[in-house]
């Protein structure tokens, strides 16, 4: 059975100075994402996949992009599909997905960049990926036992708590609020302010008066101590006062959800999941909570709908379950629906959206 190298070993790859070799044009490759301004994760990403493809293509002896068939690909592809992780499970389809569109995106720009006649990954058909719905969902209860699980007597009880709950409030991704600084929140509106979200988006959106007390908390009582110099303004800080890393921040969420002990498993996207379910089964209509989660786009509908953030706050206080008192005045849950023509997605679409969402998140635990 074939096998795909476990990490991207670069020190054993083929003469890295040798400038026509597969290492040395994707070093250029990189260069030319940074240069036209991707995320960062983005080319992180991209580096990584990449690495494990010019591995495997190392210890066959194919070390020159010119080398590199169509054939040649497909077998690769096929090894991605036999390859087994090192708890024996083999990698998700949208996993194997994940690691075959770098090389797509690659083999694309050696063409476009006349290093090669043609792209011998132009007709690569990737694995088609399901349409999932979340596994799990916490109910309002649910949501409640998760956060009893934080130690409050504890000063990381109380900086965890805060995370759960801005997760909660917010539905923001995990990245996002990793980049949360001290000067995002706003108390007076009750927005918060995510910059460079996925695509490199800034997106203003509500957060509840519950999360901003708990972050107040945290920030008066628990931050001053985490923070090392005076020019750290990341508002999340680990204990030794540093920002959270991607695996650092999943790590924490999941074990307190694994503590609460519902027979549920999952992370931030989690939270995710769980706000935009509970929003729509108290009334919210489907454009409000597409402007919430920062998504452009969805698998089937594409959508550009302006909605001002007052509304949205509205919106956000009137349909959200996790609030310190019921909203003495809200605007009607649907009231989008006469805001645009253009016919929103379905809350199946929705959540299917935020699914495929969590599969990036879950491949990227697979290496």
């Amino acid at each position: 059975m074939a096998r795909v190298k476990s990490s991207p070993a670069w020190s054993a790859l083929a003469d890295r100075h040798d400038p026509q070799g597969l290492p040395a044009f994707v070093a250029r490759y990189l260069e030319w994402l940074r240069v036209h301004n991707y995320a960062e994760p983005t080319v992180l990403n991209r580096e990584l996949y990449l690495g494990y493809f010019v591995a495997w293509c190392a210890e066959r002896g194919l070390t020159q992009p010119r080398e590199i068939t169509k054939p040649i690909l497909e077998r690769y592809q096929r090894a991605l599909y036999h390859l087994r992780k090192a708890n024996g499970e083999p990698l998700t389809f949208r996993g194997q997905h994940a690691r075959l569109v770098p090389i797509r995106g690659f083999f694309r720009w050696l063409a476009r960049q006349n290093h090669l006649l043609y792209n011998p990954a132009s007709e690569l058909e990737l694995p088609r990926l399901e349409q999932r719905l979340p596994k799990h969902v916490l109910t309002k209860a649910e949501v409640e036992q998760v956060m009893a699980q934080s130690d409050l007597s504890e000063p990381m009880g109380m900086r965890d708590r805060a995370i759960l709950e801005t997760f909660y409030s917010t539905g923001m991704r995990r990245r996002e609020l990793m980049g949360l600084s001290l000067f995002d929140l706003d108390r007076e509106r009750g927005t918060v302010m995510i910059r460079q979200g996925k695509g490199k988006k800034d997106r203003m959106i509500p957060i509840g008066e519950r999360a901003i007390r708990w972050i107040d908390r945290y920030q008066n009582d628990v931050r001053p101590a985490l923070v090392v110099g005076r020019m750290n303004a990341t508002l999340f800080l680990t204990h030794t006062g540093e920002p959270f890393t991607p695996n650092r921040l999943t790590q924490l969420v999941r074990e307190y959800v694994q503590a609460a002990n519902l027979g549920k498993s999952g992370s931030c996207h989690l939270f995710r999941h769980t706000m935009a379910t509970l929003m729509l089964e108290n009334g919210a209509d489907i454009r409000y909570i597409q402007a919430m989660l920062g998504h452009a786009e969805l698998s089937t509908t594409q959508i550009y709908t302006q909605v001002s953030i007052r509304k949205l706050k509205e919106i956000h206080t009137a349909t959200h379950p996790g609030k310190l008192r019921t909203a003495r005045s809200a605007a009607s849950p649907n009231a989008a629906a006469d805001e645009s023509a253009t016919p929103p997605p379905s809350a199946e679409e929705l959540l299917s959206a935020l699914a495929a969402e969590a599969g990036e998140e879950d491949h990227e635990a697979e290496d």
